[in-house]
């Protein structure tokens, strides 16, 4: 029965990492182990359960209806052995976090100190990006970032809502003047923002309070993919930038930049923390999910990314 577990395991990584390799990362063994772990289910059961390419790897009928019924009751009891393994209040181990980089060094980081006191045995293991990472896939145990599409698998919880604030430098509104309604924007210069998930120009829609909506158009100068550089391209007088609020918020605090049309701003995907939707999280997921929570309650954070 070892051996039909082995296989099985093999089996379910294979069909939901997407390939023998993904698979093979995940379980510690070489991509030919995997797919002979398969080959040997396929031979138990009498059937095929992948089709297999130099380029593809894709479930028959037989696969998919295997995965459908055995996959969900396998993770569950992996989960509840990893539990019972650790002890169900015992948080241990390495915790593999991605983090936006400029949010994370700003907020995250400076937690680190106390969620270490609080669980000394838990090893944060963070990683700094601005895309949107699987978690399934490439082993992270939380990720936290905006503008977040939830996938099958995944849950988050909301630490707060996220606006973009219009700014510029002191030096550029010198020389250029200051907006004093988006119907001024067109004749300046501006920064524009590259979206990373799909290489193009990010369109935005101003709004204020009272309801009113305004297209947002600048002259662009140049295009960003990053907004804390956009932020210091901004600060070097480059031109107007559309920032979210906590990459403006320590230029705009050390006067680099100028807050214009202050009423005015861009709303996008709020600032999740999200992780599996595994039902029986490992300990040390559960309380670093918990700690971070909380600290974004007791610290008042959420105001920073509303500008």
């Amino acid at each position: 029965m070892n051996d039909a577990f082995v296989h099985l395991d093999s089996f379910i990584h294979s069909a939901e990492d997407g390939g023998f390799s993904a698979a093979a990362r995940r379980l510690g063994l070489t991509p030919a182990g995997v797919s002979k772990n398969v080959g040997r289910l396929e031979a138990s059961l009498g059937v095929r359960l992948f089709r297999r390419s130099t380029r593809k790897l894709s479930l028959t009928e037989e696969g998919e209806q295997l995965l459908r019924e055995v996959a969900e009751p396998w993770h569950r009891i992996q989960d509840a052995m990893a539990v019972v393994r650790q002890g169900a209040n015992h948080a241990a181990g390495p915790l593999k976090v991605a983090l936006a980089p400029a949010v994370g060094r700003m907020h995250f980081v400076p937690m680190l100190a106390e969620f270490r006191r609080r669980y000394p045995e838990v090893l944060p293991d963070l990683h700094f990006d601005n895309r949107q990472v699987d978690l399934i896939a490439e082993g992270f145990d939380v990720a936290i970032g905006g503008g977040v599409e939830l996938p099958q698998g995944v849950v988050a919880r909301e630490l707060a809502r996220v606006r973009i604030v219009l700014a510029a430098s002191p030096d550029y509104l010198a020389r250029c003047g200051t907006p004093r309604h988006p119907d001024d924007l067109p004749a300046h210069d501006g920064i524009a923002r590259r979206s990373i998930r799909f290489g193009r120009l990010q369109a935005l829609t101003l709004r204020d309070d009272a309801g009113g909506v305004a297209p947002y158009e600048c002259r662009p100068v140049a295009v960003l993919d990053d907004p804390e550089a956009m932020a210091h391209a901004a600060a070097a007088g480059l031109g107007i930038a559309l920032l979210p609020a906590p990459h403006a918020g320590p230029l705009l605090a050390d006067g680099r930049l100028v807050r214009i049309l202050p009423d005015w701003y861009a709303e996008t995907g709020p600032l999740f923390l999200y992780y599996s939707s595994r039902r029986l999280l490992p300990a040390k997921t559960r309380v670093f999910v918990d700690f971070v929570v909380e600290r974004f309650r007791e610290l008042g954070l959420a105001a920073h990314f509303t500008g």
